[in-house]
């Protein structure tokens, strides 16, 4: 399996997880934090890009923002993919791009959501399992790009 893949799967594990969580916005503490844009856009073959920003330190394995977006029905969501987090303490700027298969969201109201996830090793083997550091939800504006 390629890294993008083992990615997306990460990234929609997160979102499945994020989705049961009642909070519009959590961090674990003033040092980690994720916002989104709320300008999104997208192009006429239904591309998405969602932007932001983040900030992290601490972590001892790889972390990430990924991202979703729901237009219409919230309780169906679209993975945007996930960047690499540098996690030195500083802001970061974000940006995931991805195209919904088989849906094209359109220019208006829409929902997305972010999240700083780590691969933290755990136990004897290093299993990486996901460790949140932060998310955010909010109502965007997708615009034509």
């Amino acid at each position: 399996m390629t890294m993008r893949p083992a990615l997306g799967a990460a990234a929609t594990a997160v979102l499945a997880l994020l989705a049961a969580a009642p909070a519009t916005s959590a961090a674990a503490d003033s040092h980690q934090s994720v916002t989104v844009d709320p300008k999104g856009r997208v192009t006429p073959d239904g591309t998405i890009t969602l932007t932001g920003t983040y900030r992290c330190e601490g972590n001892s394995g790889p972390v990430f923002v990924s991202s979703s977006i729901a237009q219409g029905d919230p309780t169906i969501r679209y993975g945007l993919g996930a960047a690499r987090a540098v996690c030195d303490g500083k802001e970061h700027r974000w940006e995931n791009t991805g195209k919904p298969r088989n849906h094209v969201l359109k220019e208006g109201a829409a929902h997305a959501e972010a999240t700083l996830m780590e691969l933290r090793p755990q136990g004897a083997l290093g299993l990486p399992l996901p460790d949140f550091h932060a998310a955010h939800r909010g109502d965007i504006k997708l615009a034509k790009s």
